[in-house]
C-alpha cells in the first residue's frame, strides 16, 4: 500500500522532492497519496487558509529531520511542522506544495531523573503520557492543556501551551530548560541546559517557544518536573452574575491565596454541558466559579476562599468532599469546548487574556458583542490569570453566520486590547491572528520579529506566512 502511494502518478516537482526525500528516509515514512496527506492539511482552526502538502513525512530520528530539511532548503520547498494538529490558530495549517512534517512518531521519553527533576522527550510525546509518566516516580508535569490526552509535547512548545493549572505552575515556557533543534539548512542546535540553574548567553530556548515551528525543528527537550502535589479538592460557587463572579475573583487573588485552579464558565456554557452531558449543573446561574487547592490542608484553604465567595454575592458555594466529587466538576469544565461546539456545530475559539482586575469589563463586552451580532458566544475561562475563551458558536453553512462570527471575534480581539491584554494567552498567532499581531505588538517590533526570523530562516521554508 505504501509503495502504491508512492508511485501513484506525480508532476515533475513532486516527483524530483520524494525521490531526494526516499533518499535518507525509509518508504513508510513518506506519504504521497492525495487521499493521505489531505487529512494533514489543517489543524483545528476556523477561517484559516490551508493549501496541499505534496508529501507527507513522518521521521522517526534526529537524523531524518536533518535530511528533510537539508532537501527542503536545497529545493527551496517549505515545511509546515506538525505534532497532534489539535491547535486553533491555524499555525498547523499546510500551505500549498510543502512538506508537512508530522512529529508523532518521535513519541520517546528518553529520560526521567528523580533527582535532577527533570525529563527528556522528543516531540511526539503526548502530554498526558509524560504526565502519567512521571508520576510514577513521585513527579509532576504541570502544563496541562485541555487536549492533554492528544496533544503533544512539541505542539505544546511550538504554541506556548497553558492549562488549567496556570494559575499557580504557570504555563509551558516556563517549563522548557533546554532543546535540541534542527534548523533550516539542517544543522542541530543546542540550547539552554539540564540544570535547575543557568543563564550563559542569550535566552534561545525561550525563543523556540512560542514560535511555531517558524525558527526550527524541536526535536528534543528537558522539562522540569515539580515533587508531585497532593490530592487537590475543588469548590463550586454559583454567582448571580458575571460581575459577582469577576469579583469574587479579584478578592481570592487579592487575599494571596495560591489555588491550583481558578476557572469560570458563563450561564450559557453551564447551559451548553448540561444540554451535552446531563451533568445536573445549576442553570439558574449566571456564572459558575471552580477553586481547587492541592495544599496539605486544603479543606481550610477552600472554606477561606468559599467566605470570599459568599461575600462577593455567591448564592450557593459547594466544597467537594474528596476526589471523586472534585473530578466530576472538573469534568464539567473540561467539557465546556466541546459543549459549546454542539451548540451549532462550529465554533471559533478565542483566547484573549487580560489583566485579573478588568476580567469583569471583558465578560460584560463579550455579552453586548453577542447581542450586536445576534450569536450564541459563551465563555470559559481560566479566571485565576484573565485567560479567556470566548467561543462563537454558528452554522458554518449559513454565509451571513459565518461573517457575524468571524466580525464578533475580531470585536473580541479588539476589546481584549482595549482592556490592557492580548490577542492569544496561550493559542498561539498562526493565521488566525496574524493582522492582530501586528495592532498588538506595533510596527518596531513586528520589524525586529521580522528580523529574527530572517536569522534562523534566511529563504523563509519555516511554515511560512504564519504569525506575520
Amino acid at each position: 500500500m505504501i509503495m502504491s502511494r508512492i508511485e501513484a502518478p506525480r508532476d515533475e516537482a513532486t516527483s524530483n522532492l520524494t525521490d531526494r526525500l526516499l533518499a535518507g528516509l525509509p518508504p513508510e515514512a513518506v506519504l504521497t497519496d492525495p487521499d493521505v496527506t489531505a487529512s494533514y492539511s489543517h489543524d483545528m482552526a476556523s477561517f484559516c487558509p490551508a493549501g496541499a502538502p505534496a508529501v507527507v513525512v513522518l521521521p522517526r530520528t534526529v537524523e531524518q529531520v536533518q535530511h528533510v530539511m537539508r532537501t527542503a532548503s536545497e529545493l527551496r520547498v517549505p515545511v509546515v511542522p506538525q505534532g497532534a494538529r489539535t491547535g486553533l490558530s491555524g499555525a498547523a495549517n499546510a500551505t500549498e506544495g510543502c512538506i508537512a512534517l508530522s512529529l508523532t512518531k518521535m513519541d520517546r521519553i528518553l529520560e526521567i531523573s528523580p533527582v535532577d527533576r527533570i525529563a527528556v522527550v522528543e516531540p511526539g510525546v503526548i502530554n498526558a503520557t509524560l504526565s502519567r509518566a512521571v508520576e510514577e516516580h513521585g513527579l509532576y508535569y504541570p502544563p496541562d492543556p485541555s487536549s492533554w490526552e492528544m496533544c503533544t509535547i512539541g505542539g505544546n512548545i511550538g504554541t506556548a501551551s497553558g492549562g488549567l493549572c496556570c494559575v499557580k505552575y504557570g504555563v509551558t515556557a516556563e517549563y522548557v530548560l533546554g532543546l535540541d533543534v534542527v534548523l533550516a539548512d539542517g544543522r542541530l542546535m543546542s540550547t539552554g541546559r539540564r540544570t535547575a540553574k543557568g543563564v550563559a548567553g542569550y535566552d534561545l530556548t525561550r525563543l523556540f517557544v512560542g514560535s511555531e515551528g517558524s525558527l526550527g525543528i524541536v526535536v528534543r527537550a528537558v522539562l522540569a518536573l515539580k515533587p508531585k502535589p497532593p490530592q487537590q479538592l475543588v469548590l463550586a460557587a454559583e454567582f448571580p452574575s458575571a460581575a459577582a463572579a469577576c469579583e469574587a475573583i479579584c478578592r481570592i487573588m487579592e487575599g494571596g491565596h495560591v489555588p491550583s485552579l481558578l476557572e469560570l464558565m458563563d450561564r450559557t456554557t453551564v447551559k451548553a454541558v448540561n444540554a451535552l452531558a446531563h451533568m445536573g449543573l445549576p442553570e439558574t446561574t449566571e456564572a459558575l466559579l471552580l477553586a481547587a487547592f492541592d495544599t496539605p490542608a486544603p479543606a481550610a484553604d477552600l472554606a477561606a476562599v468559599g467566605a470570599l465567595c459568599e461575600a462577593a454575592g455567591a448564592t450557593q458555594v459547594v466544597p467537594a468532599d474528596d476526589a471523586a466529587e472534585s473530578e466530576l466538576l472538573l469534568q464539567a469544565r473540561r467539557l465546556s469546548l466541546t459543549a459549546l461546539e454542539a451548540v451549532k456545530g462550529t465554533t471559533m475559539i478565542d483566547d484573549v487574556c487580560v489583566p485579573r482586575s478588568r476580567l469583569g469589563a471583558m465578560l460584560e463586552g463579550v455579552e453586548r458583542i453577542a447581542e450586536k451580532y445576534d450569536l450564541t458566544i459563551g465563555v470559559c475561562a481560566h479566571a485565576g490569570d484573565g485567560n479567556t475563551h470566548p467561543t462563537v458558536c454558528f452554522d458554518a453553512q449559513d454565509p451571513d453566520e459565518s461573517r457575524r462570527a468571524r466580525e464578533s471575534f475580531d470585536e473580541i480581539m479588539a476589546l481584549g486590547l482595549e482592556l490592557g491584554g492580548t490577542i492569544t494567552g496561550e493559542h498561539g498567532v498562526g493565521v488566525l491572528k496574524k493582522e492582530w499581531l501586528a495592532r498588538e505588538i506595533g510596527p518596531v517590533g513586528l520589524e525586529m520579529q521580522r528580523a529574527v526570523k530572517q536569522v534562523f530562516d534566511p529563504l523563509d521554508i519555516l511554515n511560512p506566512g504564519k504569525i506575520f
